[in-house]
């Protein structure tokens, strides 16, 4: 059952710990089975409540799951190994596009943005007891989501988008309750929901977003929150229709205490325009990061919401970090008055490769998606031979399994520094990767 490991441990806490480490290590595997608790106990000592106290801990981790009388298991995808570790070494001379990352050459210079802000912190330095939100970056921020339909509400500032997901997460669900994501979605929700100790279930994703009937089904199967990227999706470039923010609008009012949470992933570098979903649920957040038009570094996420949600959302804040460096802020502001991020020019920029790619592949007979940003989805029947065959042949691209959990396999392709002169060259190393392999001789 478990090799040659031994589960080692007193308390509960040293119990959870030794098995941890040894996810961790690899020296179990996902999908392993653990001893039952009874067993467990009498093994180590200790009264099965203790056992069952650690296994308790190991599931609201997100370390391993529990199915009824079959046991208690590594989970398939655990915390403790992280999607963002699956992806492949790239050897010196592939052409990576397997990293997510935007086209360093459409991001703007920082040093004059930073000096302006500095210059003004200098002047009215920020101390204990002010506000957490600069009042120019809020009105700023509010004027681009009125101006998008998004419904009123106050603005607090985070960390990025993935530190905005997890703080509405976390003042609104407890360990056990379900959430609806993406899937394909993006690797960093899929990790961090069971991370929170809550239970990740998929919902399928067209070129429009979420598809409608499985939303109604995990909402009526209890899920108590939803995850949705309205724009420039990551993996697979999808973004909600006008259409089909209608449809997920009249679902969501089926299930108007869903905790709605939507990612416009895209703000600031796609050209189709924003539908939001926001309104119909009784809790929900909007948030828009700054990181793909204006740099990863620039940790800083926007987020507003209902009233209920974003006060406590801040008021947790203010007890760990107390608020996002309020100079950051001010050189956000700058960079957003200045106009330094062409955002027409960026959305172009990225759509010609994307469609320059997906045209190639179309020569070739093969499917792929990318309706907006930077990301292209190819579907493939082995993505684990594919991403191989591609790396021998001088290309690095992401698999599918960081981005999923039950949707079929693919590759995602990140566009954003792809030539469209490389269009060609790379499509023809995709359809060589997705045949079959060349039968091997032995003589």
């Amino acid at each position: 059952m478990l090799g040659e490991y031994r589960i080692e441990g007193r308390r509960a806490a040293e119990i959870a710990a030794s098995v941890e480490r040894a996810v961790g290590s690899g020296e179990l595997e996902p999908g392993q089975v653990l001893p039952p608790m009874r067993e467990l106990a009498d093994r180590l000592g200790v009264n099965p409540n203790t056992v069952a106290a650690a296994y308790r801990t190991l599931r609201e981790r997100g370390v391993i799951e529990t199915a009824g009388r079959r046991g208690s298991r590594v989970r398939p995808k655990p915390v403790t190994t992280a999607r963002e570790l699956a992806r492949p070494d790239v050897p010196p001379g592939v052409r990576n596009l397997s990293d997510g990352n935007p086209d360093p050459a459409l991001l703007p210079s920082l040093a004059e943005a930073f000096a302006a802000a500095a210059e003004l912190s200098d002047r009215r330095p920020v101390l204990y007891g002010e506000s957490g939100v600069d009042p120019e970056l809020a009105r700023a921020a509010r004027a681009d989501m009125d101006a998008d339909g998004v419904p009123d509400g106050p603005v607090v500032v985070t960390s990025g988008s993935l530190d905005a997901i997890e703080r509405v997460l976390s003042v609104h669900l407890r360990p056990g309750d379900a959430v609806a994501v993406e899937d394909p979605g993006w690797h960093s929700v899929l990790d961090l929901v069971p991370a929170l100790g809550l239970r990740a279930v998929p919902v399928g994703v067209d070129d429009e977003g979420p598809l409608p009937d499985d939303v109604r089904t995990v909402l009526a199967g209890g899920a108590r929150a939803l995850i949705v990227t309205d724009r420039a999706q990551n993996p697979t470039g999808a973004a909600v229709s006008a259409t089909r923010a209608r449809a997920l609008r009249a679902v969501l009012g089926e299930y108007p205490e869903t905790l709605l949470i939507e990612d416009d992933h895209g703000h600031r570098i796609v050209d189709l325009p924003l539908h939001p979903l926001a309104g119909v649920t009784r809790h929900w957040a909007l948030l828009r990061s700054v990181a793909k038009a204006y740099g990863p570094d620039l940790r800083l996420a926007v987020v507003t919401g209902d009233t209920e949600t974003l006060d406590r959302v801040e008021g947790r804040q203010r007890l760990g970090p107390g608020w996002v460096s309020r100079l950051l802020q001010r050189a956000v502001v700058h960079l957003w008055a200045g106009g330094e991020v062409d955002s027409r020019a960026v959305a172009v920029a990225y759509g010609r490769r994307r469609d320059a790619l997906i045209g190639a592949l179309a020569e070739h007979g093969i499917e792929a998606h990318g309706r907006s940003g930077m990301n292209v989805w190819v579907p493939v029947p082995d993505e684990t031979g594919a991403v191989a065959r591609l790396l021998h042949s001088g290309w690095a691209v992401a698999p599918g399994a960081r981005f999923r959990t039950g949707a079929p396999p693919g590759l995602r392709i990140t566009v954003s520094t792809l030539g469209v002169d490389e269009a060609g060259p790379m499509a023809d190393a995709i359809a060589a990767a997705v045949g079959p392999a060349p039968a091997r001789r032995y003589v």
